[in-house]
């Protein structure tokens, strides 16, 4: 393979970093210097105070003073006694003799890009794959050689051809002499964070000194403000290290991309990146499917049988092609319902965008007519088995009441169909309300003359579109708010291919919510015209009424959901200190405040379990919880200690509660929506017409 020049921004991001690290490492020394100075002040001026003045008193101040020191030194080298084990309980390690075929693979990638050979390679549950490496404090001065992590849900989805691009992408990263910048940074992060966030330890082993003595609590607090100071200036130092190492990560990405594109084509990695989001999702449902069997003792034969059917059955939903099993995924199909104009340089991001890489990747004009699109799952010598033991690692951490039992293939796929079916509005109307609600408007004042529009164009893509034009329109106009007022470190951005800046904003933000205004106004056109044609074939099959009620039901939820919601938002948010270190009388203040919102709590749950359009949803588990909730008056505080259990059943019900309001819009709305089904099937006419065109 030709050697592979790096771009001046990889160059010019890779400085960056290790500008940023230096700055690190110089500031820590100073702070150390300083620390140890101190600790040396502090000791020679406690030992000379006990000298002095051989008292009780002088000997309590003398040892308060010398800990003031030690107490701040050792804070800011607490971390060398920290030990980081990476969790790999949920891998598993293979080699040549158990996958001959992958292994040769590996082998053919390795020699072609001309980097070394994994020093372990593990198979994962995950839709990914990764390269990683034994990190700790001295893998930043000695050579950690790295390991190859293979997901078999990415294997799942992808061809051999795409298999072998993506991990010569992985390999792309061995190659990079960048990693090691990558093993300081990510050291630098496990100090910092050890630093700021990991000091239970610390906290009790100070508060219990400061409790020893009154003469040794003065000089803590002391070492508290000084730690505080510190605390402060690592935290500007944490968001530059990262900003600049997140900058490099992406230039990281492009260039193992085109080590990829060398070794394959271009073509093989677009396509398998452009699968990547589906499949991803597909897997999230497979996992959620089961987290709701938890209750019935239930779990997966082979998770990934099934994540492959969901992936199909998904993008058959979705009209997308699939070839060898595999959906194809367009790039047009990708950014379906993406329509914002808003563009913004994420200096968070560890990854650029999927279109960012294949653009860069189209760019290399590295294109291949050699493409084996035979199911990488192929190359495994049994990946039935590989799966199965795979899936068992996924439930194994499982809690079940009783013995669990594997659900059979052939009844996830019925399940599943009939969850998805329970759980999504009917085809006809082309995927209009799946992120929009009916809007309101007065009934009595349309005019129910003749209806000449028709289902296709009511529900047409180009009035979808409308939909996601105005979605994204109103998420750009929020963007564009939190760049004007700060909330957002952004100097400049562009939209629609023009370039602005923070001072721009406020005339962007006129011209946007004009046009949002008259987004609104049209959807809101077609959707008095829906109403008007089911009014319409109501009409014609003898159902009055029934429409405007299931209308004016739903927009009365609507109406009442929020300040039925917020009872659970203000409740969490006013819960958040159990979280934290609180003092005491805090606590209790704190728990009268919770009390007053409880009662609206108590209140919500009892108008749910009176309500019949819940019934169906209040499973045994949720039921018997909200009567244990409603059975007393719980106290979650006394004897200066949390009681969890019982707080566990408070959160418990604030979870159900929300569940179940957020389900019972989106029944009361598939309601709605399924009677104007019914509609069509009960009428002749439209029914021809719903035929003809669905």
């Amino acid at each position: 393979m030709k050697e592979i020049k790096v771009s001046s921004e990889f160059k010019s991001q890779t400085t960056k970093a290790i500008l940023a690290i230096n700055l690190f490492v110089l500031t820590y020394v100073i702070m150390l210097a300083l620390a140890v100075g101190l600790t040396v002040l502090c000791v020679y001026g406690g030992i000379m105070l006990i000298v002095s003045f051989p008292r009780f008193i002088t000997l309590a101040l003398g040892l308060g003073l010398a800990s003031l020191g030690v107490l701040v030194s050792f804070f800011l080298l607490k971390f060398i006694f920290k030990s980081h084990k990476a969790d790999r309980s949920h891998l598993v390690e293979i080699n040549r003799k158990n996958e001959p075929e992958l292994f040769k693979l590996i082998e053919d990638i390795v020699k072609e890009v001309g980097t070394d050979f994994p020093k372990k390679v593990y198979l994962s549950p995950d839709v990914n794959a990764a390269v990683f490496y034994d990190s700790n404090f001295w893998s930043m001065f000695f050579p950690v050689k790295k390991n190859l992590q293979i997901g078999l849900g990415l294997v799942n989805i992808v061809s051999k051809s795409e298999l072998k691009a993506i991990l010569s992408h992985e390999f792309g990263h061995f190659s990079q002499k960048t990693m090691k910048v990558g093993s300081y940074v990510y050291n630098v992060n496990q100090i910092i964070f050890n630093l700021l966030f990991d000091n239970e330890t610390y906290d009790k082993f100070i508060q219990k000194w400061a409790n020893s003595s009154g003469y040794f609590a003065i000089f803590v607090l002391v070492a508290i403000k000084i730690i505080e100071g510190i605390k402060w200036i690592l935290k500007q130092i944490y968001g530059l290290v990262n900003k600049s190492y997140m900058g490099l990560l992406r230039e990281m990405e492009f260039h193992a991309d085109e080590i990829a594109a060398n070794v394959t084509g271009y073509e093989p990695l677009k396509s398998s990146l452009l699968r990547l989001s589906l499949a991803d999702h597909s897997f999230n449902n497979v996992l959620s499917f089961y987290d709701k069997k938890i209750v019935e003792n239930q779990k997966s034969e082979n998770i990934f049988r099934d994540h492959l059917f969901v992936t199909n059955f998904l993008a058959k939903d979705h009209n997308i092609e699939i070839i060898n099993n595999l959906p194809q995924i367009s790039e047009k199909e990708l950014n379906k319902f993406n329509k914002s104009k808003l563009v913004i340089k994420d200096q968070w991001a560890s990854h650029p965008s999927t279109e960012d890489r294949i653009a860069m990747l189209e760019k290399t004009g590295l294109s291949t007519k050699i493409i084996d699109n035979e199911s990488a799952n192929l190359i495994f010598s049994d990946i039935e088995q590989t799966q199965r033991e795979l899936t068992i690692k996924v439930f194994k951490n499982v809690v079940y009441a009783a013995e669990s039992s594997a659900i059979t293939f052939e009844v996830f796929q019925t399940s599943f169909k009939e969850e998805f079916i329970k759980n999504t509005f009917p085809k006809v109307y082309n995927g209009y309300y799946d992120n929009k609600n009916p809007l309101f408007f007065e009934i009595n004042s349309i005019e129910h003359g003749e209806v000449n529009s028709k289902l296709k164009e009511l529900f047409s893509d180009s009035k979808v579109e409308l939909v996601y034009t105005a979605l994204s329109l109103q998420s750009d106009i929020e963007s564009v708010k939190q760049i004007s007022e700060k909330t957002f470190d952004i100097k400049t951005f562009d939209y629609d291919g023009i370039k602005y800046s923070k001072d721009d904003c406020k005339g962007l933000l006129q011209q946007l919510e004009k046009e949002y205004e008259i987004l609104n106004e049209n959807i809101k056109s077609n959707d008095i015209e829906i109403f008007k044609y089911f009014k319409s074939q109501e009409t014609k099959a003898n159902k009055e009424y029934l429409l405007e009620n299931l209308f004016t039901e739903f927009i009365n939820f609507e109406k009442e959901f929020d300040s039925n919601y917020d009872v659970y938002i203000q409740l969490s948010n006013d819960l958040q200190f159990v979280n934290y270190t609180t003092s005491i009388e805090q606590i209790r203040v704190n728990f009268l405040d919770v009390e007053q919102l409880e009662k609206k709590l108590s209140k919500g749950i009892n108008a749910l379990l009176e309500n019949q359009n819940y019934q169906s949803e209040l499973t045994a588990e949720i039921k018997e919880n909200f009567e244990l909730y409603l059975s007393k008056k719980w106290h979650y505080f006394g004897n200066e200690k949390y009681f969890d259990k019982n707080l566990e059943i408070l959160f418990s019900a604030m979870n159900n509660y929300a569940f179940l309001l957020s389900r019972g819009y989106f029944l009361v709305k598939q309601k709605l929506l399924n009677y104007q089904v019914e509609l069509i099937d009960t009428t002749y006419t439209a029914k021809a017409e719903y035929k003809e065109e669905f």
